[in-house]
């Protein structure tokens, strides 16, 4: 591992994982004042292991030496557990959906999210959009969300209500930290957290393969983002779209963009998927859209369902998460514990 090159302390190197600095052109290209409030040391002590990994990295090219051997595998099976230990989740807002996602949302992974109409699928992309803000000192990453809408769902106001709940959740719970957190939580406005989104409207599948693209880019630039949303993937391959081969190959190459970002940049990837009909062993079934090819393209597949009048996400696919599943409801507040007798709401 690259960090491990680093002459610096143990905790040190697992800070700097546990912030996404798993190689040294990812340190060397932040700023003192930035490393050092990811990672909770002094401007001084950033500045020095900046040294360190500039000094480093420009030996191991003037050695020839391959600075990218996490990205093409040539990664320990020791390094990987350390990174898992540090590894990082995003809160669903949901307790029991948690549990059985490990904790939330994995950053590193690509999460595919699917379901019906108006079982909650933009509401839990708003909610992680929301969630991904929580501050270190609450538990969260105090990152930012970048939120691609190629249906045109993306509802600001429903954004700004789940963030004003978000900040109440907050305060009501911060006995459980530190005695300093409640000053972090007066200083956040619901319009800080609007502010830390950036939204993408596309309109066809040739703008949303330009954007992912341009993801590197713009991410490069804006370090904080921790998680990527797109609602949803599928909406611009199903329409008029005669060459299944091409189509194929263009979510082939746009899915292995996002597996690599997530694993550079240390983020989430969520992407949002409708449903379709496929006939199986004599009649037609619910399955997730674009095929069976596309289902290997993510790390780990949800299924979202109705259980009666129950909303329940199952995992159907997961390396290292068993199958499971778990009821939530969708509230005014956004994303939240499933509560026995809730009725059937139609969202919008």
């Amino acid at each position: 591992m690259e960090v491990g090159m680093l002459p610096i302390s143990a905790s040190k190197r697992g800070k700097l994982l546990a912030a996404g600095y798993t190689t040294l052109d990812a340190i060397a290209r932040s700023s003192p004042t930035h490393l050092a409030r990811d990672i909770e040391v002094s401007e001084d002590e950033a500045s020095e292991i900046l040294n360190f990994a500039t000094k480093t990295s420009a030996l191991n090219r003037s050695n020839g030496s391959n600075i990218n051997l996490v990205e093409v595998g040539g990664q320990t099976a020791w390094d990987m557990l350390n990174e898992e230990k540090f590894s990082s989740c995003i809160t669903t807002s949901c307790v029991d959906l948690d549990n059985i996602l490990g904790g939330g949302i994995n950053c590193k992974e690509v999460t595919e999210i699917g379901g019906v109409p108006g079982i909650g699928k933009t509401q839990i992309g708003i909610q992680l959009a929301v969630n991904v803000q929580i501050p270190l000192e609450y538990g969260g990453l105090g990152g930012k969300a970048i939120y691609i809408d190629t249906e045109g769902s993306f509802m600001v106001e429903r954004v700004l209500q789940i963030a004003e709940a978000c900040i109440e959740d907050m305060s009501e719970y911060s006995h459980h930290f530190h005695k300093d957190v409640q000053a972090c939580g007066v200083k956040m406005h619901p319009n800080n957290i609007l502010e830390n989104i950036y939204y993408f409207r596309v309109c066809s599948y040739t703008e949303q393969i330009a954007l992912v693209n341009y993801l590197d880019k713009f991410i490069s630039e804006h370090r904080d983002v921790k998680i990527v949303i797109i609602d949803s993937v599928t909406f611009h391959f199903r329409q008029d779209f005669e060459d299944m081969a091409l189509r194929t190959r263009l979510l082939s190459e746009m899915a292995l963009k996002l597996m690599k970002l997530g694993r550079k940049f240390c983020l989430a990837v969520v992407l949002l998927n409708q449903v379709t009909t496929k006939h199986i062993e004599g009649s037609f079934q619910l399955t997730l859209a674009l095929g069976d090819s596309w289902s290997h393209s993510c790390t780990n597949r949800i299924i979202l369902y109705w259980n009666g009048s129950e909303r329940h996400a199952f995992i159907d696919k997961s390396p290292s998460l068993k199958s499971a599943s778990a009821p939530y409801s969708v509230t005014s507040r956004g994303i939240r514990n499933s509560t026995s007798g809730s009725k059937r709401i139609k969202m919008m």
